[in-house]
């Protein structure tokens, strides 16, 4: 009973959160602690890459992108999100302010944070192997952070999932695993760094997430994202 109990009480904590997103103060507060969140994420980001054993599936393409165009890490980290956005829209998904912060957030911190030299690449595989999992740990929680804002999923998620409502005989994790391996081979062709932390990345993400979510009583499921055109609504409302 008492299970019962607190699995209803962290419900109507998930539903109040979405309730305070009916102000403008509450969307604006909201839009603050999804981009603060997602900012500490890119710091997490950060610290796969200088694993130096190979970056994540969409870092790789990323770092590949901005290798063979010779630009920025954050601007090839934009240009693909506001791609898959587009693919997004196009499949009717839902859309969020936060995947607009999402898109711009993460790729410009971790620029910031290359440019400022916080950390150097690792030179033994062990320590690339102990940073590439700080950095894991490190994004499960903003996520945690950028989730409870309300306002919408990242582009990559919401890609996947509308991938996965309209091929419903494949589990969704067998879609994320092609979603994955197609980043990781386009990344792959352009230059990016594949390696052994390429797989701990696609591999342990989940389960680090799902293990910081449970540390937390975080349910993502009980979520109720708010749409870019409600947000709107509210903020152009008047009501503060």
């Amino acid at each position: 009973m008492a299970c019962s109990t607190c699995m209803r009480r962290e419900s109507s904590d998930m539903n109040m959160q979405f309730r305070r997103n009916q102000r403008s103060s509450s969307v604006f507060f909201s839009m603050l602690l999804a981009a603060f969140s997602l900012f500490v994420n890119g710091f997490g980001v950060y610290l796969t890459i200088q694993a130096n054993i190979g970056a994540g599936p969409w870092d790789v393409l990323s770092l590949g992108v901005s290798k063979t165009l010779g630009i920025l890490y954050g601007t090839a980290s934009i240009s693909i999100s506001l791609i898959i956005l587009m693919i997004d829209i196009a499949l009717r998904e839902p859309i969020g302010i936060a995947m607009f912060i999402d898109a711009v957030v993460v790729g410009k911190s971790v620029d910031l944070f290359n440019a400022l030299h916080v950390i150097k690449p690792c030179q033994s595989p062990i320590a690339g192997i102990l940073m590439m999992l700080l950095g894991l740990i490190i994004m499960a929680y903003t996520q945690y952070g950028y989730m409870i804002a309300a306002l919408g999923c990242g582009p990559r998620d919401t890609l996947l999932v509308g991938m996965a409502r309209r091929i419903r005989r494949v589990p969704i994790g067998i879609v994320s695993v092609a979603l994955l391996s197609l980043a990781t081979l386009l990344g792959g062709l352009l230059g990016g760094p594949v390696g052994i932390g390429t797989l701990i990345s696609a591999f342990c993400s989940g389960p680090i997430m799902q293990a910081a979510f449970v540390s937390v009583h975080f349910d993502a499921t009980h979520i109720h994202h708010q749409k870019l055109g409600d947000s709107f609504r509210v903020i152009f409302s008047g009501k503060v």
